[in-house]
């Protein structure tokens, strides 16, 4: 009998986001690769694409809706049946998951796709920072399986007292993102001049990204450099002469299009438990510069990017000035090959193994890549 499994998260909105991609990349996988159902579950209203459950519009998150109603949420989601619920916040959602999924007995999964502890110490201080990591260490004592997407980020949830916490990776489709769905008029809709040296960043306007870093080193680098921002949040950056402003891309392939077309992709966030939007530019073969912190850290490697270890825009600047002296053939070339460690069918297939362990079933017809079968 097919399994069906659930995905449950607050990190949906209409401004989009790294964990929505994820998610619909996930769904895709699914559909195509195994014998599986996947449903996702969100708070919000009921669409074609996703359940929605009672909710409140959160001020200041950009989008995002908090539900409040423990025992209404864990109703709904008894009634879809799920084999495996996979949670992707550690908030009031996340103990409707666990009611559920007790109530149905089925095991509940967290996917740690931000670091609230760290959030929360650079919002309200180090207590704040303490009272978090002793709330997750009683939300995550309740799951069944912690995934965290880095290394970095599966140190974090251990070195806090959190149990059964193990490194699994997003994915990226990179069928999709890649190379050839170069826009060669992304350029000219923007009425850049041929000699234009873009630089783009792909993701929420959050105060964690760091985007006055962003500003800075492109203002500092002068002509002929631009910085082409995309995306959507609370924390919307200033515009200038050197600075473009585009809105959140919820089409793949033409945020793929506009990410092949750049030169540089830039991230300045030092929070990161991954980086998603970073891998999504290697796949399409453009060079990174980006903080060497946090999960973006994991991600990088000498032939296809630079990191930066300071958080300053001179150091950024200084970063991405010395590309000029690099082969930028051979990093997109590179950042390519770096990407594809990172394909859907790897990392899927690696997790649906978990779900197996984990289920203590068959792993639901998977045509495994060599190095995850057995």
């Amino acid at each position: 009998m097919p399994g069906h499994l659930l995905d449950v998260t607050m990190f949906w909105g209409p401004q989009g986001g790294g964990v929505q991609r994820y998610l619909r990349t996930k769904r895709r996988w699914v559909a195509r690769r195994t014998t599986w159902c996947h449903s996702i579950v969100v708070p919000g209203p009921d669409t074609g694409e996703v359940y929605g459950l009672p909710s409140l519009p959160m001020p200041g998150s950009g989008g995002y809706r908090f539900t409040w109603q423990r025992r209404a949420c864990a109703k709904q989601i008894e009634r879809l049946a799920p084999s495996v619920i996979e949670v992707g916040d550690p908030y009031r959602l996340a103990w409707s998951a666990l009611d559920a999924g007790q109530r149905l007995g089925v095991p509940v999964i967290a996917t740690c796709h931000s670091n609230v502890q760290i959030l929360a110490a650079s919002l309200a201080g180090q207590w704040a920072g303490r009272a978090v990591a002793r709330y997750l260490r009683h939300v995550y004592a309740a799951m069944d399986l912690v995934l965290a997407p880095s290394r970095w980020m599966a140190r974090q949830l251990r070195e806090v007292g959190i149990d059964r916490v193990v490194h699994q990776p997003l994915g990226v489709d990179c069928s999709v993102f890649q190379p050839q769905r170069i826009d060669r008029h992304w350029r000219d809709a923007l009425e850049l001049p041929p000699s234009a040296r873009v630089l783009v960043y792909a993701g929420r306007f959050a105060q964690e990204k760091n985007l006055d870093v962003l500003v800075g080193a492109v203002e500092l680098l002068g002509p002929p450099y631009v910085l082409v921002l995309i995306g959507s949040g609370p924390a919307t950056p200033h515009v200038s002469s050197r600075v473009r402003v585009l809105p959140y891309q919820r089409s793949e392939f033409l945020l793929a299009g506009a990410l092949a077309a750049a030169d540089v992709f830039v991230h300045a966030g030092d929070q990161e438990t991954f980086g998603l939007a970073l891998l999504e530019a290697m796949a399409c073969g453009t060079p990174v510069v980006a903080r060497s912190a946090s999960g973006l850290a994991e991600l990088l490697t000498p032939d296809a990017t630079v990191g930066v270890r300071s958080g300053t825009a001179t150091a950024f600047a200084e970063a991405v000035r010395s590309l000029e002296r690099r082969d930028m053939d051979a990093m997109r070339a590179a950042a390519r090959r770096r990407a594809l460690h990172y394909d859907a069918n790897r990392v899927f297939g690696r997790l649906f193994s978990r779900y197996a362990v984990i289920t203590n079933t068959l792993t639901p017809a998977l045509r495994l890549e060599p190095e995850f079968a057995g």
